[in-house]
């Protein structure tokens, strides 16, 4: 993370916890999106997400003022997603169980390069990974997180960031190559 974008998420907080609550506004708005997309790789449930997604900024807004500068806000912050995604998936009682997506897409000949596109596929080729290695691949990827960041965030071992690392990789190529077939490489 860039210096200036610490400063700047320091200055929201600072804000914040003098009432200011546009700069909350701000902090939800900056952070929404990934929140959501790292609790739907645990919850596999976009509509659950978001419900936790609301839950975890209402926890953050009122424990803001407990934060402590030490680690960036980005990794306090997804690491309230992740533990609350999973409370959530226990509350749930049941393992979560992916149905198998049948896609009936006619790609043949399809140029898959615009970035919707791409996301879409590799949304549906996510949604099939285990919570585990999605969760890490996005914090990785999209987040552009550090081992040791995600380590801080999950709270797993970094042997077991890294095989999760490898084993998604893998396995989201897998599953992109069942979806797209010989059209994968006009993907990536």
């Amino acid at each position: 993370m860039s210096n200036s974008k610490k400063q700047y998420d320091y200055e929201l907080i600072r804000k914040i916890n003098e009432g200011d609550t546009t700069a909350f506004r701000q902090l939800v708005y900056l952070y929404k999106d990934v929140s959501l997309s790292l609790a739907c790789s645990i919850l596999k449930d976009k509509t659950i997400a978001e419900d936790v997604l609301q839950e975890v900024f209402i926890k953050v807004y009122a424990k803001l003022n407990t934060f402590k500068f030490k680690a960036s806000f980005s990794t306090w912050l997804y690491r309230i997603v992740v533990n609350t995604s999973y409370n959530e998936l226990k509350k749930q009682k049941h393992t979560v169980t992916i149905d198998a997506i049948t896609i009936n897409l006619d790609t043949q000949g399809k140029d898959i390069t615009l970035e919707s596109d791409q996301k879409m596929y590799i949304n549906l080729a996510l949604e099939k990974l285990r919570p585990d290695e999605a969760l890490v691949l996005r914090l990785f990827y999209l987040c552009e997180s550090s081992i040791k960041e995600i380590e801080n965030i999950t709270g797993f071992k970094s042997s077991k960031i890294k095989v999760d690392l490898h084993r998604g990789r893998e396995n989201i190529h897998a599953e992109l190559k069942k979806i797209l077939g010989n059209d994968l490489k006009n993907l990536l």
